[in-house]
């Protein structure tokens, strides 16, 4: 018990430093992409979403492959060597000269960003079956306690350019690399570890694979790719609706941003943990699109910025989603298949986040600016409760194929 607390904390931290990265950088993209391309908000919007759809197709190569390395030669390393070029490319992305770095810039963060899945493989490893929710909710709050500092932070650095924030991100990320070098365990013992096959090393390869463990995989790896579908509507045009919607500065949408870092960090960190066991994981998945649905139309006719916020706390609820259905997935199949299970989940949410970013910014675009089809900059979010009820759809027959095997 002791060393899984150890190592779960140590998780914990990882992610934690991580987000805040990833987080102070989101209210100043916006005003780079802007200031290196020399085009308005709409444009800067298509840009950032051919960049994140950039930054998907990398992660849906690389994270079969680096979950299959976990497998084979253990998660410590995979970890370590991403982290270590997270935070070289933050540094070059602040160095950018010109809109065609930060390209680069993303497709080599896809290549590292790609280490999640053996970050999940490492908490499937130290956690008990039945416990996988409340852990995955553990890294959640993770994430939303980076959400809440890494955007504030962001939004003040940002007032003193748009690429302080990115240098700030690319410390913290080495920063990171250090801790791990010394603190970090390996949790996959010699025993438990399989070859490795680059034939295998790819999302349809491992799915066909894992299916043979569990076909209920199929269903639930399709459930979280819609989910992640739905949920890329905030990275992907949040900044720009607040600004064309509401005329926000960085600090605004920094302080949004860390208002939904807050209500996640909440519902992952304790709502899981109380809600999980009443309701079981249908129920929670349920309540979290829900409040996605929910929050969408308060978005959609706010008025004031008061009326924002009350919509990111309604929306809270939504991360209940994810760690309930990973949940239920890393259940299906053995130990030694929990990174493959993770790096092919990855990969097929990144196909969603190949589509999610262009979608959505053509979307926002085509309803903001002169040629508005309409003036109706929270369309995007609109599309995306309807995806999150689609997704909800596809889960319950998943879930009820799981309950009667």
């Amino acid at each position: 018990m002791k060393e899984h607390r150890r190592a779960l904390t140590f998780l914990f931290a990882v992610v934690l430093i991580d987000m805040i990265g990833f987080g102070i950088v989101m209210p100043v993209l916006p005003q780079l992409i802007m200031h290196l391309g020399q085009i308005p908000i709409d444009k800067a919007a298509l840009w950032a979403g051919w960049l994140g759809a950039g930054y998907a197709a990398m992660q849906f190569i690389f994270a079969p492959i680096l979950g299959n390395l976990s497998d084979r030669f253990g998660r410590r390393p995979v970890l370590l060597a991403a982290l270590l070029g997270f935070g070289i490319d933050y540094i070059v992305m602040g160095f950018a000269p010109n809109i065609w770095w930060l390209v680069i810039g993303r497709f080599f963060a896809g290549i590292t960003g790609a280490s999640f899945s053996a970050a999940y493989a490492y908490l499937a490893d130290i956690t008990p079956p039945e416990k996988r929710a409340q852990s995955f909710g553990t890294i959640g709050m993770a994430f939303g306690f980076g959400f809440i500092l890494g955007p504030a932070i962001g939004g003040l650095l940002g007032e003193f350019g748009p690429r302080i924030p990115f240098y700030a991100a690319g410390a913290l990320a080495l920063a990171n690399f250090v801790f791990g070098w010394f603190w970090l365990e390996e949790s996959l013992p010699a025993e438990k570890r399989r070859p490795f096959r680059l034939a295998r090393a790819n999302a349809f390869s491992a799915l066909r694979a894992l299916s043979g463990q569990s076909p209920k995989v199929l269903w639930f790896v399709a459930a979280l790719a819609l989910w992640q579908l739905a949920h890329l509507v905030y990275p992907a045009v949040w900044a720009y609706f607040a600004i064309a919607a509401f005329g926000w500065t960085e600090w605004k949408i920094g302080l949004s941003l860390m208002m939904v870092g807050i209500t996640s960090a909440l519902v992952q960190g304790f709502g899981l943990r109380l809600l999980v066991p009443r309701l079981g994981e249908r129920g929670a998945v349920a309540l979290g699109v829900g409040s996605v649905c929910a929050a969408a139309l308060i978005y959609s006719v706010a008025w004031a910025d008061w009326v924002v916020f009350v919509g990111i706390a309604v929306g809270g609820f939504q991360g209940l989603i994810m760690p309930s259905i990973n949940a239920l997935n890393s259940r299906a199949v053995d130990a030694s298949s929990q990174g493959e299970l993770q790096g092919a989940t990855q990969a097929v949410g990144s196909l969603a986040a190949i589509v999610g970013p262009p979608f959505y910014t053509i979307l926002f675009a085509r309803f903001t600016g002169a040629d508005a089809i309409i003036p109706f900059p929270a369309m995007p979010l609109v599309a995306s409760a309807i995806i999150a009820a689609a997704m909800l759809c596809v889960f319950l027959y998943a879930a009820r194929t799981n309950a009667r095997s």
